[in-house]
């Protein structure tokens, strides 16, 4: 299946920042509850040993993606670790949550470009259910941004470009109808947009097909990284694993020794 660039609403400018902070929010409680990222975790690990740091720079963060719980069980190995959360379109009220709950967390109040990260945050960079929203050109020169500042990244994605996915994706609005009453902070707008006027149900329905079709294949990926400038600077390894009923496409790219 060829990969196709429809647009998402929450990557719009204009899209209401409220309605993208629900959709945000929604994302970052099922990632969290459904422990989606679960077997990529020693990949996380292993990107954090080798930058000789003990801090994740997230982007793209959204609504604090899936890190709560990722976070949670690397602290088991690495306490001091520290997170710091960051978004082209900061969800602060979302942000200030996760870092109530998770005393690591730290965030950054300003938009935050993946394309070309401020020089200050340093550390592991992630990107979680966020590649497929660049194309090919933009995922390129997040990734060599990363190469040219010696940074360590690993990006991951919760879907891939299969009928699979899109059919998984055609129940979402039900997921989101059913587990909005979770979602903490509890907001009235959520509630009203979800079920009285139920905007979040559509537009989550329509970004999460959108999605899988924007997804990168591993060899798409694969393509990216050959394309970099001093790509032999670092080791690459790109592969899927099996996530319950659906799958991992991760990345990872660690400077050379």
């Amino acid at each position: 299946m060829k990969r196709i660039h429809l647009f998402e609403f929450e990557d719009l400018p204009w899209f209401p920042d409220f309605l993208r902070n629900y959709m945000t929010d929604f994302l970052q409680f099922l990632t969290n509850k459904t422990k989606l990222f679960q077997p990529v975790i020693p990949i996380i690990e292993k990107g954090i040993k080798k930058s000789g740091m003990n801090r994740i720079i997230d982007m793209g963060s959204g609504g604090g993606g899936g890190l709560i719980w990722i976070s949670e069980v690397l602290q088991k190995i690495n306490p001091d670790l520290q997170v710091i959360l960051t978004d082209l379109y900061p969800n602060i009220v979302a942000f200030e949550y996760t870092k109530q709950r998770g005393k690591n967390f730290e965030y950054r109040k300003n938009p935050v470009d993946a394309r070309d990260v401020p020089d200050d945050l340093k550390g592991l960079r992630t990107q979680f259910l966020s590649l497929h929203h660049f194309k090919p050109k933009d995922a390129k020169k997040i990734l060599q941004n990363a190469v040219a500042t010696k940074q360590n990244i690993a990006i991951f994605e919760g879907q891939e470009r299969s009928l699979s996915s899109i059919f998984a994706m055609i129940f979402s609005p039900l997921t989101v109808l059913f587990v909005t009453p979770f979602i903490r902070p509890i907001s009235v707008g959520r509630i009203i947009f979800t079920y009285l006027i139920p905007l979040v149900p559509i537009f989550v329905l329509w970004d999460g097909v959108v999605s899988s079709l924007r997804t990168y294949s591993v060899k798409e990926m694969e393509d990216l990284v050959n394309e970099l400038d001093n790509k032999d600077q670092f080791d690459w390894e790109i592969g899927r694993k099996k996530s319950g009923p659906g799958v991992n496409l991760y990345l990872l790219g660690t400077l050379k020794n």
